[in-house]
């Protein structure tokens, strides 16, 4: 069973019914039961979200940052606890002065995770369900503001149950 499907374009409620979804059947982008199949579409969703995420981010600099930042993307990579992870940073000359991390979007598939998600260098787990351009391109308001993230927290201390979108017809 998927998740409720919406006639007009993805909204980040959109990536979190799909998110629970996949809690509630088991599966990963409605097909993707192993983990091989699961990293490949990881794979596929970062290389869809780098456009976006390097947009946002040059927003940031533009509009905070007067253009001094930088802007610096890893691509997937392994990480050491046998996960994916990927991660896109805007730095500039006051954060370096000042100790600070850089802004950061991270991508992460956790080697103990049923399936990836999104994150910020001080913001806690985001999900991350994109499997097409139009989906990838509805999460720009997700990376922007990283407020869903309480309630996928709420899920994650309980279970998808609490959600009635996914629990009644």
């Amino acid at each position: 069973m998927t998740a409720p499907a919406s006639a007009s374009a993805p909204t980040p409620t959109s990536a979190l019914l799909r998110h629970f979804a996949d809690l509630r059947d088991g599966t990963h982008g409605d097909h993707a039961r192993d983990r091989a199949d699961k990293e490949e579409l990881f794979r596929a969703a970062v290389e869809l979200l780098d456009p976006h995420a390097r947009r946002v981010l040059a927003e940031f600099d533009a509009d905070l940052l007067r253009g001094t930042g930088e802007i610096a993307a890893t691509g997937v990579r392994r990480s050491s606890d046998g996960g994916l992870h990927a991660a896109w940073t805007l730095g500039w000359p006051e954060q370096r002065a000042a100790n600070l991390q850089p802004i950061t979007l991270h991508a992460f598939y956790g080697a103990g995770f049923h399936h990836p998600h999104l994150r910020g260098g001080t913001v806690g787990d985001w999900p991350l369900n994109v499997f097409t351009a139009d989906q990838a391109a509805a999460e720009v308001p997700t990376l922007r503001a990283i407020a869903s993230a309480d309630l996928h927290n709420l899920v994650f201390q309980r279970d998808f149950r609490i959600i009635p979108a996914i629990t009644r017809a």
